[in-house]
């Protein structure tokens, strides 16, 4: 039987989000994703185009919404690091297992347990997410552009970006993790889950009929959607 992929299939849950999710296979997951974000997120590049340039001209804050167990949040870090960049990241998830996993790996990181509404009086130069967008459902997409908006800066720059909803997009991560379903992802919930989060993801359609007024959704190589405002954009 073919896969549905005309409609986000919201109603079905990730494995990893289940509360009771084999904690073992959790953090195996957890442990798993700097190698799949390095294939897939190409956030290597995005930090050379996007956030070097920002840190060469000053300190900057950076926060990473919906960080999970923290390996974009610590790449980000280690680069400046290396460039002699001064960039403070923080990395905010809702979920305690992910962070209690994340504390263990340090990375120069201030991992918080935390929502985007729960900030006060804080803000950010960059504000960024990864595989962050396919989760929302209702009011919750509008809520994080809100915040996203809220904690940025005067001349700050807001990027999520995700998978794109596609038969390219399914098909190809499920023949390209095949190979390593029973040796480098077993015992994770990579694989189901990365199928899972393609049905739940947005079309770029889908993404640009809900991004409010001064967002713009771009696409990127491979079946990437990256949702982006800067603070010059607002009142355009």
């Amino acid at each position: 039987m073919s896969t549905d992929l005309s409609i986000r299939a919201v109603a079905i849950r990730e494995l990893m989000d289940d509360p009771d999710a084999d904690l073992r296979m959790l953090e195996r997951t957890y442990d798993r994703f700097s190698l799949v974000n390095s294939v897939v997120s190409r956030w290597r590049a995005v930090y050379r185009r996007e956030i070097r340039p920002r840190a060469q001209k000053q300190s900057i804050r950076l926060l990473d919404v919906g960080a999970g167990g923290g390996d974009v949040s610590r790449a980000i870090a280690a680069w400046a690091h290396r460039d002699g960049l001064s960039i403070h990241v923080t990395a905010l998830d809702a979920d305690a297992r992910a962070i209690r996993w994340a504390l263990g790996r340090g990375g120069g990181v201030d991992y918080r347990c935390a929502y985007t509404s729960d900030l006060a009086g804080e803000v950010f130069d960059v504000v960024i997410s990864n595989h962050l967008l396919h989760h929302l459902i209702g009011d919750e997409l509008p809520d994080l552009l809100q915040d996203s908006v809220r904690l940025a800066t005067a001349g700050g720059l807001v990027l999520h970006r995700d998978i794109e909803r596609s038969r390219f997009a399914y098909w190809g991560f499920g023949a390209g993790t095949l190979p390593f379903e029973k040796n480098l992802l077993a015992d994770s919930f990579i694989r189901a889950d990365g199928l899972t989060s393609i049905r739940r993801a947005y079309t770029f359609g889908e993404l640009s009929a809900a991004a409010p007024p001064g967002w713009r959704v771009r696409r990127a190589f491979p079946a990437r959607l990256e949702l982006r405002w800067e603070s010059s954009n607002a009142s355009s």
